[in-house]
């Protein structure tokens, strides 16, 4: 599946890389039946969350989160679309939780030894990179360059490529976080893997459906009660059954424009062709599947 044609050959795109919440899928310790699937050879891997930007005219590659999965997502990145020049001409952070950020161990001495990859942060992000071990070592030996983003502000990616950070309500131990909204002249994508609950948010979830043209939102849960053993409240999300209600009165063309993203490994939502998988495309939205291209 994909909205991306090939005739459109240097159309800057989008290519989902992950689909799955910070601790990936198969989930470390689970031994529920979602992951067993994947042990019984009934279910793929799935990625932590992440999007990767390609500029086929510019020759260049940016990363929207670096997961622990980096490794896998940059592979596939090389086979689709090989670096002319730099490993990667950016990556933007939206949080410090460890799938959204912990995946830049791999540009350190220890593995890739990268020179001064450009990493986009909010002021605090970048706090919190330069002044704890091991990611002040990245700043210090020049394995990446720390660029602070402020939300509302653009920044800049190409003559025809711009992303802006937007605060969004979030658990917030270690630094705020954000979502990306990234434009072209054609195109305005959002991108919120994590948010606490619609409603705690300034921004209007119908309206900001409306005003876009396509949106990967936070899918973590299905609905309430999925986690056993853990309080919902320590780790808030909207569950989907929530947007899906948000947003049922909106007209089909709309609805088109939802991808739910970041899926626990409890979800069923995240594995394939479940019923909850069925019950979002009857409903006329969609499921992030993992190297689906969007073009911009």
């Amino acid at each position: 599946m994909s909205s991306f044609s090939d005739n459109e050959t240097q159309q800057p795109y989008l290519v989902v890389l992950g689909t799955a919440q910070d601790g990936g899928y198969p989930h470390p310790g689970c031994r529920g039946e979602c992951c067993q699937r994947f042990y019984d050879g009934k279910e793929d891997r799935h990625l932590v969350s992440c999007l990767g930007l390609l500029d086929p005219l510019s020759g260049r590659r940016w990363l929207f989160d670096c997961t622990p999965d980096f490794p896998a997502q940059l592979h596939f990145m090389d086979n689709i679309f090989p670096a002319e020049g730099e490993l990667l001409d950016g990556i933007f952070l939206t949080h410090a939780h460890i799938g959204h950020y912990a995946g830049l161990m791999y540009l350190g001495r220890e593995a890739m030894g990268t020179r001064q990859v450009p990493v986009y942060g909010t002021a605090d992000m970048a706090a919190f990179l330069r002044d704890n071990a091991p990611w002040s070592q990245l700043v210090t030996l020049d394995n990446i360059e720390l660029r602070t983003v402020e939300p509302g502000a653009d920044v800049k990616l190409s003559e025809r490529i711009t992303a802006t950070a937007m605060g969004v309500p979030h658990r917030a131990e270690y630094t705020r976080v954000v979502g990306y909204r990234i434009r072209t002249a054609d195109k305005s994508v959002v991108y919120i893997p994590d948010i606490d609950k619609w409603h705690r948010w300034d921004m209007d979830l119908v309206t900001m459906v409306r005003d876009n043209d396509l949106l990967f939102l936070d899918g973590t849960f299905f609905r309430d009660g999925e986690i056993h053993g853990r309080p919902i409240d320590e780790i808030p999300h909207p569950f989907i059954e929530e947007s899906l209600a948000a947003l049922g009165s909106l007209p089909a063309e709309e609805k088109a424009k939802v991808h739910f993203i970041h899926m626990n490994h409890t979800n069923p939502a995240l594995l394939h062709g479940s019923d909850a998988q069925k019950e979002i495309a009857a409903m006329g939205f969609h499921v992030a599947i993992e190297g689906q291209r969007h073009g911009l």
